[in-house]
């Protein structure tokens, strides 16, 4: 009598309505709710606050669509990762890896549970200590759902990303119905069309594209998608085009209600929102809302990052260890244990306030060679995707510029802060070429190109 066989592999539970959760849930933080305050400052002018949330959105949706062809041509887990390794390098593909673990992704895990807790002290008094657990506390509950398996996290995903939609869906139906378009003479002139400098607009874009943040990393758990060839693509699209329309909304309800002044200076415009339409309720309704959506974000962002260093563990580039897939749960479990270890490290010493805000910027180089590699992709023998993004090739043209002036942008506006995330990026070179040593890897050996 044999003994029943052990499925190590990752299961197949997340459809297209999951996926398009998991890409809306991710993008919409907090920030929509909390501080759109940098766009209405830099650019005061109504219709030019709504023209930058449409075209980040635009931009967005165009690296959407090139993440769309790469995820149909390797549905694998890692995603971006996989993406890099296969079009450029290894190398270039564990860089994002370690970018991700150390800084970028355990990173914004530790900042949006950070502000989960401040929100919560809303209802819950906390001090800065109790903050701080709090955070971790959050990290860890929803690290140990993922745990359980991709079906609960996704879940949990859907039913959060449902109660954000709704929540903007009715910051607008308040503004429609209980708004008294507070406008001022001076804001009134405001609206009007003015001449707006373009650098000015560059920089209120640059904030609009960070608040569309986490829209490619649907992408990473394609091995537990339902066919994922065709299910991320319709994900991204749908998602992406279903949150630049409440962005442009919700946007357009606040300035509505609000004097622009208030927008530009608010660092809570939708409590300042709901005081302004329900009374004095309303600012514990939008604390509840930023919790809720907080968590949101967070569980996505958790469910995502460790098919990642699964990912890079198989190719032999991380502990082999870190490739375990659980026997019962079948989620990569080890390598969710390790990242909610590190979050809460980042959280608990506060490092990463420092790290996060030097490197995040870092990920627009990435993305821009993912972009910039449809250019080599499609002359390569043997590159079938299923889907190839339309507007080839000028649409990804216009996104490497974008990233181009991103990256630009960043190190003219801060050179040695800049300067120093490059480096803690490229610090992961040395330890590439170790693990590429001792796993004797190559593209060819280990990748199926």
């Amino acid at each position: 009598m044999t003994a029943p066989q052990v499925q190590t592999d990752l299961r197949r539970s997340i459809g297209v309505g999951r996926a398009t959760a998991m890409v809306v849930g991710i993008i919409i933080g907090a920030s929509i709710f909390v501080q759109p305050s940098a766009i209405t400052a830099s650019v005061p002018s109504i219709p030019g606050v709504l023209a930058v949330w449409a075209v980040a959105g635009a931009l967005t949706l165009i690296g959407s669509l090139v993440v769309a062809e790469l995820a149909s041509a390797w549905p694998r887990t890692g995603g971006v990762y996989v993406f890099l390794r296969e079009a450029w390098s290894p190398a270039i593909g564990f860089l994002w890896g370690w970018a991700m673990f150390w800084t970028m992704h355990t990173g914004i895990i530790a900042v949006i549970a950070m502000v989960f807790a401040r929100y919560l002290g809303t209802f819950i008094p906390l001090d800065d200590v109790g903050t701080r657990l709090v955070a971790m506390a959050g990290v860890v509950a929803l690290s140990a759902v993922n745990y359980r398996g991709v079906g609960p996290g996704a879940a949990v995903q859907s039913i959060l990303t449902v109660v954000k939609v709704l929540a903007i869906v009715i910051i607008v139906l308040l503004a429609m119905l209980f708004g008294d378009a507070a406008q001022t003479v001076s804001d009134a002139n405001a609206a009007v069309p003015a001449a707006i400098a373009p650098g000015a607009f560059f920089s209120a874009l640059v904030a609009g594209l960070f608040a569309f943040g986490g829209w490619h990393m649907v992408s990473y758990a394609a091995e537990e998608t339902i066919a994922p060839e065709r299910t991320i693509p319709r994900a991204l699209m749908i998602g992406t085009v279903l949150v630049t329309t409440l962005y442009v909304a919700v946007n357009a309800a606040y300035l509505y209600v609000l004097p622009l002044a208030t927008v530009s200076g608010s660092t809570a415009v939708a409590a300042d929102f709901a005081d302004a339409t329900l009374g004095g309720s309303g600012r514990e309704l939008m604390s509840a809302v930023v919790v809720l959506s907080t968590l949101g974000a967070m569980n996505g962002v958790i469910l995502a990052g460790p098919r990642v260093y699964l990912a890079m563990a198989r190719d032999r580039l991380l502990f082999r260890w870190t490739a375990g897939v659980h026997p019962v749960y079948r989620t990569p479990h080890r390598a969710i244990v390790l990242q909610a270890i590190w979050a809460c490290v980042l959280v608990g010493t506060g490092s990463y306030r420092v790290l996060f805000t030097r490197v995040v910027y870092t990920e627009w180089i990435f993305f821009g060679l993912m972009a910039a590699s449809l250019f080599l992709l499609r002359r390569r023998a043997g590159y079938a995707p299923a889907y190839r993004m339309w507007g080839h090739p000028v649409l990804p043209g216009i996104f490497v510029l974008g990233t181009i002036a991103i990256v630009v942008n960043q190190i003219i506006a801060e050179p040695v802060e800049s300067a120093i995330g490059l480096l803690l990026v490229l610090s992961g070179l040395p330890v590439y070429f170790l693990w590429a040593r001792r796993a004797h890897f190559t593209p060819d050996n280990e990748t199926g190109s």
